[in-house]
């Protein structure tokens, strides 16, 4: 028997044989429902065969045949009906599982997210983004073949997004191209860091999406559900179909906050804090400011994380403003890293070690937060050091920033565009899917090895927008994006570290040593992040002007 568990309710699995039977009733099944009509192989059992054996050790057996590759909507009645009638665990089984799972996937779809029901088929075994669009249908047969048609399609509005559309626009700004989107605000987020440290109003970093669209790109306010890839089309919640001539996948990623036990509960409430959310990074400063002694906890979590050096900064800063009223002696600082090093690129390491000294800060590698009791204030890590037997180790705090594990969004890990790790799998080089010659992706969501920051998809949204524009015009990729990412490490009110690198850490500095050395803390990086960086991301980066950011052209050997 090949047994292939969907939920802890539902077991589907390919034929099974009288002689199966007390294996089954042994594995705990209570039902069985047979989704293969007789006589489709010579080598299967009648029902009546499966069902008098099933019974004669106390299992119920229901007969609901579907034909192969014809899954019709009274098949899936048919199926719900006896899935709702039958005590359960229930085994449904066909001539390879496929269909017993397709049934299931239908019946879900009502009451049950498409990701789920694609992640839960997908582990079984079972690629259900084929039927992708009836799913996003409750589970009933699509009439339609596509609601609206554009030139481009880019699912996702955050800075990677809207800025891909603004340099499409300029350079060809006939194109028909539509954002989807279902967010009214969009946030400056690199400027959450400075919320929590006291420096921004967190009203300074919201704008409607409305106002930040380009003129004559169509927004469509909408969550996506699936692709399908090989129809060129994009499903919408609520089974509304978009189709393309070509698509940018750039929707961010996911803060995975319930991966961390009890942490949704306490947030914004028993000293438990965030600068990853609009709502909570005040909350920071709030809680910086009334500490006056006792332990704060700073938490990074294993990698892939959007701007990897926003943990340290709220560190930093909060480490700076108790120096200045007085309170530091008496504050024990914990930065409790999943990690084992305080940043990738060593070349910034001695600066920040400088006020890791400075703040008097323990850095505890290794150390991965994994639950919150927040009315009793302790924190519980799972201790993973090289060569060590893991341990666990709960910590008392009176303040705890959090930065919560994260990952790729449910409907991306799902597709067909995703990488095993859940990433839209792109080259690295072109930002073209390395599968789909249609697609490109940036931003967050994508699997390239750089550092996700807005400072990023600064540069990787002219990438993309000279390769669609080649695209168009029959020619093959004609700019390359080298990893730039830049992290500001805000290490004290008035200074930053400003580190700037691309792929294997390479270091690429916007300014020569002379007017800016980024590997030393200076007032002149702060004045760019405080003073320069949100309008030229506003006014600039958002509206389709490249200053600092255009593509590296790829060199074309000589003939």
């Amino acid at each position: 028997m090949d047994l292939r568990k969907i939920t802890e309710k539902v077991t589907v699995s390919p034929q099974i044989m009288v002689d199966d039977m007390v294996a089954i009733r042994d594995a705990g099944f209570r039902a069985i429902i047979c989704n293969r009509p007789d006589g489709e192989g010579a080598d299967q059992p009648s029902f009546e065969e499966i069902e008098t054996a099933a019974k004669a050790v106390g299992i119920e057996a229901r007969y609901v045949p579907v034909q192969s590759g014809m899954v019709k909507d009274e098949d899936v009645d048919a199926f719900g009906t006896a899935l709702d009638e039958v005590q359960r665990p229930v085994l449904a089984y066909c001539r390879t599982g496929t269909r017993s799972a397709t049934l299931w996937s239908f019946h879900e779809s009502i009451k049950r997210p498409m990701p789920d029901i694609l992640a839960a088929t997908k582990a079984a075994g079972y690629d259900m983004n084929g039927v992708a669009r009836r799913i996003a249908n409750g589970g009933k047969t699509p009439t339609d073949t596509g609601d609206a048609h554009f030139d481009v399609v880019i699912v996702g509005a955050g800075a990677g997004g809207i800025s891909v559309a603004a340099s499409l626009k300029a350079r060809k700004s006939g194109l028909n191209i539509a954002v989807i989107d279902p967010a009214d605000i969009h946030y400056y987020q690199p400027g959450w860091t400075m919320v929590g440290g006291g420096i921004f109003d967190a009203q300074s970093t919201a704008k409607t999406m409305g106002s930040l669209i380009p003129k004559d790109v169509h927004w469509i306010k909408s969550a996506v559900a699936a692709f399908e890839p090989g129809n060129n089309a994009v499903i919408l919640d609520g089974c509304r179909v978009v189709k393309y001539d070509r698509l940018v996948v750039c929707p961010g990623l996911k803060l995975d906050w319930a991966a961390v036990e009890g942490l949704e509960e306490t947030l914004g409430r028993n000293g438990v804090t965030s600068n990853y959310r609009y709502d909570l990074a005040p909350y920071t400063w709030n809680l910086v400011q009334s500490l006056k002694g006792g332990r704060a906890l700073f938490t990074q979590p294993p990698m892939p994380i959007k701007c990897a050096g926003a943990p340290q900064k709220a560190m930093y800063l909060s480490g700076d403003a108790w120096h200045r009223n007085g309170a530091l002696k008496g504050i024990d600082i914990q930065f409790m890293n999943a990690g084992g090093v305080l940043f990738g690129v060593k070349d910034y390491v001695p600066a920040l070690m400088e006020y890791v000294d400075k703040y008097d800060a323990t850095l505890n590698f290794f150390h991965n937060l994994i639950s919150v009791d927040g009315p009793a204030k302790k924190a519980t890590f799972r201790v993973a050091k090289p060569d060590t037997a893991p341990s666990e180790v709960t910590v008392e705090f009176d303040m705890m920033h959090v930065c919560p594990p994260q990952t790729a969004p449910d409907f991306i890990r799902v597709s067909p565009l995703a990488d095993a790790g859940g990433w839209v799998d792109v080259d690295q080089a072109t930002l073209r899917h390395t599968e789909y010659d249609n697609i490109w992706s940036l931003g967050d969501a994508m699997n390239a090895p750089n550092a996700k920051t807005a400072a990023a998809a600064r540069k990787q949204a002219p990438t993309v927008a000279d390769n669609i524009i080649a695209d168009i015009a029959g020619r093959s990729p004609t700019s390359a994006y080298d990893g730039y990412g830049s992290c500001p490490l805000t290490v004290e009110r008035g200074k930053i570290v400003l580190a700037e690198f691309g792929y294997g850490g390479v270091l690429k500095p916007s300014f020569p040593p002379f007017l800016l050395d980024g590997t030393k803390p200076s007032r002149a990086a702060w004045f760019l992040k405080e003073t320069l960086l949100p309008p030229i991301y506003w006014k600039a980066m958002l509206t389709g002007k490249e200053w600092m950011a255009k593509p590296e052209k790829i060199k074309v050997a000589a003939e």
